[in-house]
């Protein structure tokens, strides 16, 4: 499929107000590109599709359950893809309408992700850049989330800690636009594998964690590591 090689950013920093799935913490906000520790991506594997990938992970101390590969649509899980695009291998492509996920590989393939997406009043659109990226992360609610879910405003000031409940799951990647500031979404992991293909979460792009695990370890933060978010 032909990507279109640049989007406008309207409308992606216009609905920062109110959406978003997580604040920044003062000491996490000095953290940026140049800061995040260089590690070369993983290497890409030579099955097509990853069906083997999703059993009982433990990572750093917490155990992760296998996800019931079965349950989840086919074309949602992990594989590789021919994708013709003219972006540069390590751009990261979201489409929300179809719920994918590409990481744009060389020689005109890519890995192509199952997602959930924001839903209507919260998706959002445009370019931005991985700034910095976490594993097992604290999550911050931003107030206004805690206006419509009273049960999470526990969290604003000191955050939810890391655990296989949170709702960032095992890895998160901070998107920030190209003033270097944060545009409060995330592409992360969750613990609610049933919500992939669909249209639930509060703007941000959620992935299996097994898969978010995977697409974490590519990736390389700083202003390189573009991120194209589409609505169609």
């Amino acid at each position: 499929m032909r990507i279109r090689n640049a989007l406008t950013v309207l409308g992606l920093f216009s609905t920062l107000a109110i959406t978003g799935c997580s604040t920044t913490s003062e000491a996490d906000s000095k953290k940026t590109a140049e800061a995040a520790p260089v590690v070369a991506p993983a290497s890409v594997e030579t099955a097509q599709i990853f069906d083997d990938s999703y059993g009982p992970v433990t990572d750093a101390g917490y155990a992760l359950p296998g996800i019931p590969i079965q349950k989840v649509n086919p074309k949602f899980r992990r594989q590789i893809i021919a994708f013709d695009t003219t972006e540069r291998p390590g751009t990261i492509i979201v489409n929300t309408k179809e719920r994918f996920l590409y990481y744009v590989l060389p020689n005109g393939k890519a890995i192509r992700y199952g997602i959930g997406v924001g839903k209507d009043g919260f998706a959002w659109q445009g370019q931005a850049y991985v700034a910095w990226k976490q594993e097992w992360p604290t999550w911050h609610p931003p107030k206004e989330m805690a206006v419509r879910k009273p049960e999470v405003a526990k969290y604003v000031e000191n955050g939810m800690g890391p655990s296989i409940s949170n709702p960032l799951g095992a890895r998160a990647m901070y998107l920030f636009n190209d003033k270097g500031q944060d545009t409060l979404f995330r592409i992360h992991g969750s613990p609610e594998w049933a919500s992939i293909g669909t249209a639930a979460s509060s703007g941000c792009i959620r992935m299996i964690n097994q898969d978010v695990i995977d697409l974490y370890s590519r990736v390389l933060p700083g202003k390189a590591t573009k991120v194209i978010v589409q609505q169609s």
